[in-house]
């Protein structure tokens, strides 16, 4: 596989360790260095996981650009980046910093408590709680043997769901009762599969027996957006990544994300960015790190 340029994304495909628990793996940062490297992936280029990553910096600095948010991770920050988002290291960072990356399918947690997207500093007794429960879960990790493969993957669930419950404590963002919960994990779902077909929530509100009132309100529950603004800007991040990512045209982009004439697309990223693609583009590549 040869070197991969920062003007495409890397699909990245899950593969574990060998001898890691199925579904999950746990590795430092040396590791993700060599991986990447035997994979033929340039450091800074951007890829695209289609797994979890769980990352905690132990020492150093730790810069993460993901969907065109700059985070710079110091020792004791976290950060989770969820599957299918598009992420970029700084290839300087990566080689220096020192933590813990911890991967997971989607799947294997049968529900994944809610934690904020943006960096989690624990201080006090929550550092102290964050840092026993991974602790632990890297000690189980390692302890291959001591139980039966399904009792070992069984318990490593659970470790990894106590981590994700103790950070969550850290910076615990307001919850939708539960039907608006459900409503809204179900509408989320349907979009990340359906919205290159369709732009308007009426057809998501018919296609999942909700009213678009329901809808609108659990995304504002959840999120703080309507789910109109919740659908579009899933729409325009997803054209965003296509613009700064890759080499194909306003139309062709257009056309993939379910716009039936070019003037559409252009029409609608003006609204919700205030640029044309083309003019996006051209900034966005002006920047070192998207």
């Amino acid at each position: 596989m040869g070197k991969i340029g920062q003007d495409s994304i890397v699909d990245l495909p899950y593969r574990p360790s060998l001898g890691a628990p199925i579904g999950m793996d746990v590795l430092p940062f040396t590791e993700l260095r060599d991986r990447v490297r035997r994979r033929g992936i340039e450091l800074g280029a951007p890829i695209r996981p289609s797994f979890h990553r769980l990352v905690h910096v132990r020492a150093g600095t730790l810069e993460h650009t993901v969907d065109f948010t700059h985070h710079s991770l110091d020792a004791g920050e976290w950060l989770w980046v969820r599957a299918g988002q598009v992420l970029q290291h700084s290839a300087e960072g990566l080689a220096q910093a020192q933590g813990t990356l911890i991967l997971w399918q989607p799947g294997f947690l049968p529900t994944e408590p809610p934690l904020d997207v943006s960096p989690l500093r624990p201080e006090g007794p929550h550092a102290r709680a964050v840092n026993l429960a991974l602790r632990h879960l890297m000690s189980q990790y390692d302890d291959l043997g001591s139980l039966p493969l399904e009792a070992h993957v069984d318990v490593l669930r659970h470790l990894l769901a106590v981590l994700l419950l103790r950070l969550s404590g850290v910076r615990r963002p307001a919850m939708p009762t539960t039907a608006g919960r459900d409503a809204f994990h179900r509408f989320q779902a349907a979009v990340e599969r359906d919205f290159t077909r369709s732009h308007r929530v009426a057809d998501y509100a018919t296609d999942l027996g909700y009213s678009v009132r329901t809808l609108t309100r659990a995304c504002v529950e959840a999120t703080g957006q309507t789910a109109k603004q919740y659908l579009d800007a899933r729409v325009l991040l997803e054209a965003k990544r296509l613009l700064v990512h890759t080499d194909a045209s306003s139309m062709t982009i257009g056309a993939q994300l379910g716009f039936p004439e070019a003037t559409d697309f252009t029409k609608f990223f003006r609204r919700r960015d205030g640029r044309t693609p083309v003019q996006f583009r051209t900034q966005a590549r002006g920047t070192e790190l998207y």
